[in-house]
């Protein structure tokens, strides 16, 4: 008993089976995340080591070099990049596709660990070694700017206000502000004063951190009470590091005062964001690996409208930077494309077997199938992008294709005056096996684009999956369900339309004219060969 012979004897089985396939891809759809292409980024580790006063060169012949020889040996590696800078290294390693990130940024780590004893020992930190994933860049950003506030105010708002509102938006990973300026404290020396009194900049380096310190001062515990104990070390004010004692020589005392001066400013003088001559600061958003971009940014766009009418009057709010719309419009001309494409397959259905009820069943069928390729990208991990997208609209027009072979031959048979039931039986038993090859064959031909290997191959892996697997979901809805609603939906042969009456003669001459070519080709029919 074939699964054609199944569905017809228990239709309601079969139509359950395709209600759960339809279920099965909403609860997947729900879980796909939007973006713009396929993720097929390598895995990518950084390595970043700071030395404080160190220029480019102390930096890559002490800090680069020796990092770069200790990486350069793992299994796996693409390319190495590096920039070295006053007092920062940084160190780009890329992987070969398919290397999975966590192994490469284990054996990384264990490289670096190892090389850090022919490092210089007075390092700010042990080098930093960090997983950078492609899908972490921003997606849409936000400029802040004002006419009478600075920089570093306008970061401190940001801060406050705009980062923390952002950042609870379901799916984002991260606020960045860019061109952000934080507050610091800013030494002053004076070579000649500090000559004077024999300070060195060791000296005033000690003196910072022996008194800009808080420590642990335990409690006061009595018979009846405890008290917590706390003591405030820190220097906060110009004043206060300015009063900082450096040296005491017999029984005089040298300030910092004395050899220079404290000025608070921003912690880095040497970049700035502007626009037309008016500083600012933008807030760039990033997401989640798999999340959903379009989500993100109508959350991130109802928060920022809302946002404008929270900061105070001098503050400006504009989008910098907004790499969803794109997204956004491609999938609204994609679901388009989808629509035309559906309407055209129905009417071209009606114009060969001109009965609406008939044409109108891949209205059925498509969704159906559609719907089944949705859980199966959400199986793969896939997304919903620009080129799955491709793949849906390619498969529009392929699914129905055994729908239509399995229609056609159990509706000539019940213009044959066939019984329906025994027409769709007859019927979907001749081609089984012809739909079941068809669908294979099919899938066969865009299934090898997943052993592609490189950009290319990761980037159509998505679109040649989607295809396959819509193709097969629809055959077997062919087979089950289309000769079920064949049954339910035909109406009686010889109530024909008007429209069939009059078009019935040129199908009449189609047909006699194809065998009377095929009746002339026959006796030549090794024409065919070449």
């Amino acid at each position: 008993m074939t699964i054609s012979e199944l569905s017809l004897r228990r239709p309601v089985l079969a139509i359950v089976m395709n209600i759960l396939i339809v279920l099965f891809g909403v609860i997947g759809f729900q879980y796909l995340g939007v973006r713009d292409y396929p993720a097929i980024d390598p895995p990518i580790i950084s390595v970043r080591t700071s030395y404080a006063g160190a220029n480019s060169d102390i930096i890559e012949s002490q800090i680069t070099e020796p990092l770069e020889k200790a990486v350069n040996g793992i299994a796996g590696v693409r390319n190495i990049t590096s920039t070295s800078s006053q007092g920062t290294s940084n160190i780009s390693i890329e992987f070969e596709l398919g290397e999975d990130l966590e192994a490469a940024a284990s054996d990384v780590r264990d490289k670096v660990a190892q090389a850090v004893s022919g490092l210089p020992p007075d390092l700010d930190g042990q080098p930093v070694v960090q997983k950078s994933d492609a899908s972490d860049r921003p997606i849409v950003a936000t400029t802040v700017q004002s006419n009478i506030r600075n920089q570093l105010e306008l970061t401190e708002l940001a801060t406050n206000l705009i980062v923390e509102r952002l950042e609870t938006i379901p799916g984002v990973s991260s606020v960045r502000i860019w061109g952000e300026k934080r507050f610091a404290m800013r030494l002053w020396l004076d070579p000649a004063k500090m000559s004077a009194y024999s300070i060195t900049p060791m000296d005033v380096r000690n003196a910072l951190n022996r008194e800009n310190v808080e420590l642990p001062t335990g409690k006061i515990a009595g018979n009846a009470t405890e008290l917590t104990v706390r003591t405030f070390g820190r220097l906060d004010t110009e004043e206060e590091f300015e009063n900082l004692t450096i040296k005491s020589t017999n029984g005089s005392e040298v300030k910092f005062r004395d050899i220079g001066r404290a000025v608070l400013g921003p912690e880095n003088e040497e970049t700035v964001l502007k626009e037309s001559m008016v500083p600012m600061i933008a807030c760039a958003i990033s997401p989640q690996p798999g999340a959903n971009y379009v989500e993100i940014y109508d959350e991130f766009m109802r928060r920022y409208e809302q946002l404008k009418k929270e900061v105070p009057e001098d503050i400006k709010l504009n989008i910098a930077y907004d790499g969803v719309s794109f997204i956004k419009n491609s999938i609204v001309e994609v679901q388009e494309t989808l629509l035309i494409a559906i309407i055209l397959v129905v009417m071209i259905i009606y114009l060969f077997f001109r009965e609406w009820i008939i044409a109108l069943r891949p209205l059925i069928d498509i969704p159906v199938s559609l719907t089944g390729a949705f859980f199966i990208m959400y199986l793969s991990g896939f997304t919903i992008n620009v080129l799955t997208m491709l793949g849906i609209v390619l498969a529009t027009g392929l699914v129905v294709d055994d729908g239509i072979v399995v229609t056609e031959n159990i509706y000539k048979k019940l213009e044959a005056g066939v019984p329906k039931w025994k027409a769709a039986l007859d019927g979907s038993k001749e081609i089984y096996f012809a739909v079941i090859a068809t669908s294979i064959t099919i899938a066969v031909i865009f299934l090898p684009i997943i052993f592609l290997k490189g950009f290319v191959g990761r980037l159509f892996q998505e679109f040649g999956i989607v295809v396959a697997g819509a193709v097969l979901i629809s055959s077997f809805v062919s087979l089950t369900l289309t000769p079920v609603l064949t049954v339910k939906m035909a109406g009686k042969v010889h109530k024909h339309s008007w429209f069939y009456r009059v078009s019935e003669p040129f199908f009449r001459g189609m047909e006699n004219g194809y065998n009377w070519l095929l009746q002339g080709f026959m006796p030549a029919r090794w024409l065919a060969f070449p």
